[in-house]
């Protein structure tokens, strides 16, 4: 069932190492605030911080009490408070009115803030606006990564996304070019570093600069290339529906910091269970990457071969089941344990998916990847919005229409658009905004067809004057020209043909054969040419800003060493469980193995959600 890997595939990198500088250093920043202290902690930094030190290891350094952060008055009786945030206006100025309020009943404590990852200028500011500066101490906590699995780093910076590419706030670049510096400082140096975007050129230029300032050591290289990429490059992928077993996992029971919370409806039994997810379990790591449809027939299989090695036991001496008992029962337990987590998950998504017509959905989907009867799929969505499906899934059908199709004839754009918010409610006219601005949603301007996009770009690419191919691509700009990056890359497969899931043939697998995720065939195209050479008409479709350079090692790019097989991928503003999968596949096909960072984990529902006007 698990993919077979090629024999001479390299080995990861041990990425343990992250997890104890983090820990080190938050144990070292939580003594210089020595004796019995309470810690305030903020809401989305609790599951990270679980993963790098749990309450014992904080208990040992005097942590007394912990406590999330509430946004109301506390109740700590501490002499001592230290609070682990974000660098979060909001969470400051709760930290200053705890502070003033002290301050008014006479009480004095010491204080400490610790930010995480960074602290921005703008946080001081407001310490000194609230005139607490001076009796607050800060602190960055450097963490940047935090490893999900072997080839799994996240950033955990969920909001990445809505910041830099709707707002225009590049705070978080630098912090995506420290953890780029991070990574080169303990696994580098890099031989070579491709990107495209506008957002992945500036944290590779803001990386550069830490590197310059720092000092130099002569290393082993562990990571070859490096790829990095910004999330509206392809925003196509992560608006379908995913396919694959760990996808479908997340887009149901959301998989946060690599663990999943199973409800009773999985466990048969009255109480809810939280899973880690990751290689570590056997189970999951043969089935995650597989399209769902093979899963069935997998965990069957494997039920069948436990039964098999239970009834061992029949006829066994009393050496022979002593041996059994200490050598091999208490792993066939805990396989027992996890395969039946995994088959009370499989028959759950499939009650949940068969309720929702799914088959009809993917129908829909692949017309729309493929351009054939967009009619059809138009009245499939606006009886999707009339039922009031769930609004999140009616608005992901909108920007899957509009960016395959280059943004809405104007009458059906006005008609989606009324319907919309005559079904979910008015406040989502700022959504559709938002929306717009980002590309995702958009109305085609008169005579704006398919066609006549086409051969704009088409005299674009013949034009050689810098200055008018500038202007011309700031009036295609969140243009998404998704039909005819198709063709030029082939990213959606003839449909005539009969695709076997069974014998996946290419990437096109995690979404059933329909269509091979962008962002991973521009890192097979550009590896396979060792750049951007013969991809200028793509790159100019995508808006530019695509570089490749030479790093610091200088090694010979024909010599194949461990270390140049394995790829770094950096997904800026997030990455889905499909793509992961897809470009596990590709490293199995090519003999490479992919280390995936991102932002965050998402998937059509957080990258919508997001997008919510609410959503600050």
């Amino acid at each position: 069932m698990a993919h077979s890997v090629r024999r001479d595939a390299p080995e990861l990198p041990d990425f343990s190492l992250l997890k104890r500088l983090a820990r080190d250093q938050l144990i070292y920043l939580l003594e210089q605030l020595p004796g019995r202290k309470d810690l305030f902690i903020e809401a989305d930094l609790m599951s990270p911080l679980d993963r790098i030190a749990n309450v014992t290891t904080l208990k040992q350094h005097d942590v007394d009490k912990l406590y999330k952060v509430e946004y109301k008055p506390i109740v700590s009786t501490s002499d001592q408070l230290c609070f682990l945030i974000r660098p979060r206006i909001k969470t400051v100025k709760w930290i200053c009115d705890v502070v003033n309020a002290d301050k008014a009943f006479g009480r004095f404590r010491r204080y400490k803030i610790i930010f995480s990852p960074q602290k921005f200028y703008a946080c001081e500011n407001l310490l000194e606006e609230q005139g607490i500066f001076g009796d607050v101490t800060t602190d960055e906590w450097s963490f940047y990564l935090l490893p999900l699995d072997d080839d799994i780093i996240s950033l955990e910076l969920p909001e990445f996304f809505r910041d830099n590419f709707l707002e225009g706030d590049q705070r978080w670049v630098r912090t995506a070019g420290s953890a780029l510096h991070l990574l080169h400082s303990v696994y580098g140096p890099f031989s070579k570093v491709y990107g495209i975007g506008r957002c992945s050129k500036m944290a590779y230029e803001s990386w550069r600069e830490q590197v310059e300032e720092g000092e130099q050591r002569a290393r082993q290289a562990e990571i070859g290339n490096v790829f990095l990429i910004d999330r509206d490059v392809d925003l196509v992928t992560p608006l379908c529906s995913q396919v694959v077993y760990e996808g479908l996992l997340d887009d149901i029971f959301r998989i946060k910091c690599g663990c999943v919370e199973f409800g009773p409806d999985v466990t048969s039994s009255d109480k809810s269970i939280k899973v880690m997810l990751n290689s570590q379990d056997k189970v999951f790591n043969e089935i995650r990457n597989e399209h769902f449809s093979q899963v069935f027939g997998f965990l069957s299989q494997k039920a069948r071969n436990l039964q098999t090695a239970y009834d061992k036991r029949s006829g066994m001496d009393i050496k022979q089941m002593k041996t059994f008992v200490s050598e091999e029962l208490k792993g066939l337990k805990q396989e027992h344990r996890l395969l039946s987590l995994h088959i009370g998950a499989s028959e759950s998504m499939m009650k949940k998916k068969t309720k929702q017509d799914f088959q009809e959905l993917l129908k829909t989907e692949h017309s729309l990847l493929e351009g054939f009867e967009i009619r059809e799929c138009i009245s499939y969505i606006e009886e999707h919005i009339n039922r009031q499906v769930s609004m999140v899934e009616s608005m992901r059908l909108l920007c899957l229409l509009s960016l395959t199709e280059n943004g809405l004839l104007p009458k059906d754009y006005r008609s989606l658009k009324a319907q919309f918010l005559q079904s979910y409610g008015i406040e989502h006219l700022l959504t559709f905004s938002n929306l717009k601005q980002l590309g995702l949603l958009v109305e085609q301007q008169p005579g704006e067809t398919l066609t006549v996009m086409e051969s704009r770009v088409g005299k674009l690419v013949n034009d050689k004057t810098a200055g008018k191919l500038t202007d011309a691509f700031s009036s295609l700009a969140k243009k998404s020209n998704f039909r005819a990056l198709g063709r030029r890359l082939n990213l959606v497969p003839k449909s005539d043909e009969e695709y076997d899931l069974r014998v996946p043939r290419d990437m096109a697998y995690i979404f059933s054969g329909a269509y091979i995720p962008l962002s991973c065939k521009l890192i097979e195209q550009v590896l396979e040419r060792d750049g951007w050479t013969g991809l200028e008409e793509v790159t100019r479709m995508l808006n530019g800003h695509e570089f490749a350079v030479t790093g610091s090692n200088g090694s010979d790019a024909r010599v194949k060493t461990d270390s140049q097989r394995i790829i770094l991928v950096m997904f800026l503003g997030g990455c889905t469980f499909s793509e992961i999968s897809a470009l596990r596949f590709l490293g199995r096909e090519k003999g490479l193995k992919f280390i995936v960072v991102t932002t965050a984990i998402t998937n059509s529902a957080r990258l919508l959600e997001s997008m919510l006007d609410n959503h600050a």
